[in-house]
């Protein structure tokens, strides 16, 4: 059902391993690019008749409004499951418990008397959060990207989630409810590349953003690679993956379980197991065969997942290599499941998040750790973060000098713009000195 790499043995370059011996998903999302320019085109020229055409052609709903009514809000929350109540508030308090404390403060730093630097964090002024839909329904990923921007202090939010057929051309009533609970108000039934372009360029209902963020799938990741520069974006994600450095110590039903857990969310769902045990390796391969029989959704996404190219177990010499391979494969989420997990963990420098030990599951991520979800794929965790409350923020330098304090350095700053060639920059200076600058010390 899963494939096995052997890494054992193999001689490795100083600059680390070659990450196209590693499993990992095809996403071609250049060639996606000019799939999605003719829709993002015509939302632009177009608008909310575009996003109603679009409605009907991919998501089989016929829509005459493409904003969900605020009835329609108070009705999926009032129509709510009261676990599934609980659950989600629960997951907004913890999740409102790492966030706020990750908001920033203003600093200012006296660089010499009378000249100072502060750097003032901004929030962006409005945002257009995705949610997903399709297989799934994804009310965690409403918190995972509201909880965020609302801490960062975000004064305007815009969610967008396909409109289902079930539901009379609405998003599932759950992400509505969820939506409700978060106090997010502007709610718009649309999806994919067409939901990216209403936000980059704003219709008669919405208006635009300056920022796009969630998951998706490969058209909301091209619609965003397209879009980048008009609106600022958070990642471009592709399918989920999961990796899982194990040893010995393992317990291969926990191995296996996690494995599935991340399989079961789209055939293209990368699952793979790091290990220097090849007892493990077996044992693992045993339970997923136990496990996947027992399970949901087996021949449409996870059984795909498992077998194919994005997924495999990877054997290696030992915990040094692992971590080498780890961090080359760079996972959007890594389990550390092996004798003293959190030493090893904290030696972990590439990964969207890090997950310690058999009790810290993807799962909880996933919902209730109070940490987010929305994380970098593709292997663009080595360079990219999470989203988080400084994804929402802008850092803003303000410059204040005295007359005094620019004459000490305007010297310097002439001389550099000559070195430069650029003395129209020295000349600024210059000017306000009557043309004497005092030599700088």
């Amino acid at each position: 059902m899963i494939s096995r790499i052997d890494l054992r043995g193999a001689a490795f370059p100083e600059g680390g391993i070659d990450r196209d011996l590693l499993p990992r998903a095809e996403l071609d999302v250049e060639a996606a690019l000019e799939k999605v320019r003719p829709i993002c085109d015509d939302v632009r020229h177009r608008g909310t008749a575009a996003l109603i055409d679009y409605a009907h052609r991919f998501d089989g709903v016929t829509i005459e409004r493409v904003r969900v009514p605020a009835a329609a809000l108070e009705s999926a929350l009032a129509g709510i499951d009261p676990a599934v109540r609980a659950a989600l508030e629960e997951s907004i308090r913890r999740a409102r418990l790492v966030h706020r404390d990750q908001r920033r403060t203003d600093h200012t730093t006296q660089v010499v008397p009378g000249g100072t630097v502060t750097e003032r964090w901004v929030p962006v002024e409005r945002v257009g959060l995705y949610v997903p839909g399709g297989r799934s329904v994804y009310p965690s990923s409403v918190v995972m990207n509201v909880v965020p921007a609302q801490e960062a202090g975000v004064g305007s939010m815009a969610v967008a989630s396909p409109p289902q057929a079930e539901f009379g051309g609405l998003p599932h009533p759950t992400i509505l409810a969820a939506c409700a609970l978060l106090d997010v108000d502007e709610v718009y039934a649309a999806g994919g590349a067409q939901a990216v372009a209403m936000f980059a360029y704003g219709t008669e209902e919405c208006r635009p953003v300056a920022m796009v963020t969630g998951p998706g799938n490969i058209w909301v990741a091209a619609a965003k690679r397209l879009l980048k520069g008009r609106i600022g974006i958070d990642a471009e994600a592709g399918p989920t993956e999961i990796a899982i450095l194990a040893d010995a110590t393992a317990d291969p039903v926990h191995v296996a379980a996690d494995l599935i857990s991340q399989a079961e969310h789209d055939p293209l769902a990368a699952s793979v197991l790091v290990t220097d045990s090849e007892e493990l390796a077996a044992a693992v391969e045993k339970e997923l065969e136990v496990q996947v029989g027992a399970t949901k959704h087996v021949e449409d996404r996870i059984r795909p997942a498992l077998s194919g190219r994005q997924s495999g177990i990877v054997l290696v010499d030992g915990l040094e290599q692992g971590l080498a391979v780890v961090d080359a494969y760079a996972a959007e989420h890594l389990e550390v499941q092996t004798e003293d997990a959190a030493a090893v963990a904290a030696r972990v420098r590439n990964a969207g998040a890090v997950f310690v030990g058999a009790f810290a599951p993807v799962s909880l991520g996933d919902y209730a750790a109070g940490s987010n979800h929305v994380l970098p794929t593709g292997g663009c965790a080595c360079h990219s973060s999470g989203l988080s409350v400084q994804s929402f923020l802008r850092g803003i330098h303000v410059v204040d000098y005295s007359r005094e304090a620019l004459a000490e350095i305007a010297g310097h700053v002439v001389t550099l713009a000559e070195a430069e060639d650029l003395p129209a920059h020295g000349a600024a200076v210059k000017a306000r000195f009557d043309w004497k600058v005092p030599p700088s010390k």
